[in-house]
């Protein structure tokens, strides 16, 4: 069945990266001259009509750091998406805090940024995600898997109890040409849609732009957009309040155009 609205979920991640280029060490820093302060980004990006945030806390801790995703649990009135690997570490941070959702992501020391979904297809890796989803999911955090839109991630997804996944978007978001766009375009589509078949709800992200989110938000089955890098950008220029505002309304405006 086609969701009838479109949520916006904002990544504060590189709102903490601009702050680490300063401050390496925040722990050993005053809150309040730390800046700039991830958590205030996050309440700001809620007052502008951000429908959650979300907070990637890494293995290595580049950006988001353990302070800042309690500080958020305290703090966000919206719905908090902690962004996680998963390890034991992660699961106890997850555990202590209770984010109103966890979406389990694969991690690599050397890249820049996620690159891709889980890998889902061995034996132990699928044991191991469902011995976490299994403990979030007792503890009443809903779950989530940042997966690429293929049929065996979803149905795997599916199998393993997680409530929702997050369709990684960095094959449409880096297509060359249109032609390959809208091969990628149409995957994505018919992905959404198969999770939706399948009793997940449908969250999309990675490499998403005020350029070429319309086509992806357009897309019915999906419920939720996150995004960061582009709205952080943004904000340099227009400041943080009116750059979430504005991808609301061009998220909003694809989703009535489409219906």
């Amino acid at each position: 069945m086609p969701h009838p609205v479109i949520l916006l979920g904002v990544n504060i991640d590189h709102a903490a990266t601009l702050r680490q280029a300063r401050y390496r060490d925040v722990d050993a820093q005053p809150a309040a001259m730390v800046e700039p302060d991830p958590i205030a980004i996050a309440l700001l990006a809620e007052k502008a009509g951000a429908d959650g945030i979300t907070a990637h806390l890494r293995e290595d801790r580049r950006h988001i750091q353990d302070r800042d995703i309690r500080r958020l649990r305290e703090s966000v009135t919206t719905r908090l998406n902690m962004e996680m690997a998963c390890t034991d570490e992660m699961v106890r941070i997850a555990l202590e805090l209770r984010p109103d959702i966890c979406c389990l992501v694969p991690e690599g020391r050397e890249e820049i940024t996620t690159e891709g979904g889980l890998d889902l297809t061995s034996r132990e890796r699928r044991e191991q995600v469902s011995r976490v989803l299994g403990r979030l999911s007792e503890a009443g955090v809903r779950t989530s898997l940042f997966v690429d839109p293929e049929h065996d991630a979803l149905t795997a997804s599916a199998e393993l109890g997680a409530d929702a996944v997050e369709l990684h978007t960095g094959g449409y978001a880096n297509a060359r040409g249109g032609r390959e766009r809208e091969e990628r375009l149409t995957g994505l589509a018919a992905a959404a849609a198969r999770a939706r078949e399948l009793g997940l709800a449908v969250h999309a992200g990675h490499g998403l732009t005020y350029e070429n989110v319309a086509p992806v938000a357009a897309i019915r089955a999906i419920e939720e957009l996150n995004i960061g890098h582009a709205i952080v950008s943004r904000a340099v220029f227009t400041g943080l309040e009116a750059a979430v505002r504005e991808m609301a309304r061009v998220l909003r405006r694809a989703r009535g155009k489409a219906g």
